[in-house]
Parts: C-alpha cells; structure tokens; sequence
C-alpha cells in the first residue's frame, strides 16, 4: 500500500504539467511564425540527424524539385522528324549480277588461230564476227574481235572484271600476239533487288507515264527510265527490280533510293 500511495501523482500536480506544455506548445508555434522556412527546414534537419545518432538510419526528407528553366521546356507541338533528320535509306542493297567491260589488246588478231589453239573458245563467223571464250574463275566470257578489241561479261564486280580480262589478255600474249593490257574501261553494271511486296504496276504507270511504259502482252515487266543518274529499272508486279545502265557502283545504289518511295506509294493491299 505504500508503494502504490508513492506512485500515485495528485491532481495539483498533474494540472501544473498541463499548464506548462501548453506554455511550451504556444511558444513553439509563435517562434516558428518568425523563423524563416530555410532555417526551420535546417533546424529539423539537424534535430533529425543528431535523433539518427542514436535511432540508427533515419531517411532524409527529399528535396524540393528545382523548376526548369525556359530553354529547358519542351515546345508544346513537337517539330516533325523531317525537319531535322535526313529520310531513312530503304534499308535494301541492290547486288550486282553482271559486269560487262572492254580493253584494247593493242594489236590485230588472227581469230581462226586463236580458236584452234586456245582452250574453251569457239569461233563461227557466220554467226558472229569474234571469238568466244570462257575461263572458269572468275566465271566469265570473253569476245576477241580480230581489231584487237576485247568485251569481258559475267563477272560480279569490278575487280572480278578487271582480273579476268587480264587472264584473257595473258591467253592471247600466250599464242604468240604482241598483246598488251590498255583502256579498260566498264561499260555496263546490272543489278537486282527485291522490295518484298507487290507493286500495282497500272497506277504506276498512269502517274508516271512521262518516265515509264508498261506493255504486259509483249513483256510482264515495266520499263522505268530514269533521268538522274541515268539508269533503266526493270518492275515486275512481284516485287523484284532489275537496274541497268550504270558505270559505276553508286549509281545502281542511288536510283533505287529515288525510287523506293515511288514503290511503296503505289503497293498492293
């Protein structure tokens, strides 16, 4: 019983508690309506890592996010992707599937000679006015005019072109002409591609006619003649392209850029 009359608190007591908390309470909020908000915001931050000493890991408050500033705001209508980006490339890379070339031998040429002696080369002039020969690397054929001129077809590329008409050039310095390598030059390149979707050739066309002809019942394919560079396409309605009438490479490459778009417009649902 004594312990418990000792542990009880009497009421005159318990008021003057009171009384001095809402002392304390009302000072508080008057001290705070004076502080400016940095130094409350400071004086909380310190209040909370001196109570993170002893507390352990307390997380801090996140900061306030900074507003941007005017060159950093986005427009409000984005631009379009054409106003500051070059039109993406078609993405499809015309191969090259025939080279034709010619040089100059530098000297007149017996052709009967030549097609007695040489190895896979035939010779009718009743039919036509050169020796034929072929050589299986690189895989090409080869006409030998007795002038002394030289036409060189078949081969993939223009260094495959140039190496075999050297090694017709060597055969003919081997059956005892004075030959002699000069003015190559390459005359044709032709190359292929597929777009992967068919074309509507008869609207094609009509919107183009300035530049096209379409004949399905003497040929399936339409003829594109093409300005710049100066190449003809040939369109078939499957979707495949055939290029031809360039002399160098990036020809074939640029007119099939100028034409995929034209291609596209005018697709088969």
């Amino acid at each position: 019983m004594e312990g418990r009359e000792n542990m009880m608190v009497p009421r005159n007591s318990v008021a003057a508690i009171g009384s001095s908390a809402s002392h304390l309470v009302s000072r508080a909020s008057s001290s705070n309506s004076s502080v400016p908000p940095s130094s409350s915001m400071a004086a909380s931050s310190s209040s909370l890592d001196s109570s993170s000493r002893g507390m352990g890991s307390v997380p801090r408050p996140l900061a306030t996010p900074v507003p941007a500033s005017p060159s950093m705001v986005m427009p409000a209508t984005p631009a379009t992707p054409s106003a500051y980006a070059p039109p993406t490339p078609s993405g499809i890379v015309p191969q090259l599937q025939n080279i034709v070339s010619t040089v100059n031998l530098g000297c007149k040429l017996n052709l009967k000679d030549i097609a007695l002696h040489a190895r896979n080369a035939e010779y009718n002039p009743k039919r036509f006015a050169a020796v034929i020969m072929r050589i299986r690397e690189p895989r090409t054929t080869a006409l030998i005019f007795s002038s002394g001129k030289m036409v060189c077809t078949g081969a993939k590329s223009e260094d495959h072109s140039r190496l075999a008409a050297r090694k017709y050039a060597r055969v003919i310095q081997k059956l005892g002409f004075d030959a002699k390598f000069m003015d190559f030059k390459i005359q044709n390149m032709v190359g292929s591609c597929d777009v992967k979707f068919p074309i509507k050739l008869e609207g094609l066309v009509l919107a183009h006619g300035q530049f096209s002809s379409y004949e399905p019942e003497l040929f399936p394919g339409l003829i594109y003649r093409m300005v710049k560079p100066r190449i003809v396409l040939l369109i078939f309605v499957s979707g495949k392209v055939v290029l031809t009438g360039a002399k160098v490479r990036s020809e074939i490459y640029q007119a099939f850029e100028n034409i995929y778009p034209i291609l596209k417009a005018f697709r088969k649902p």
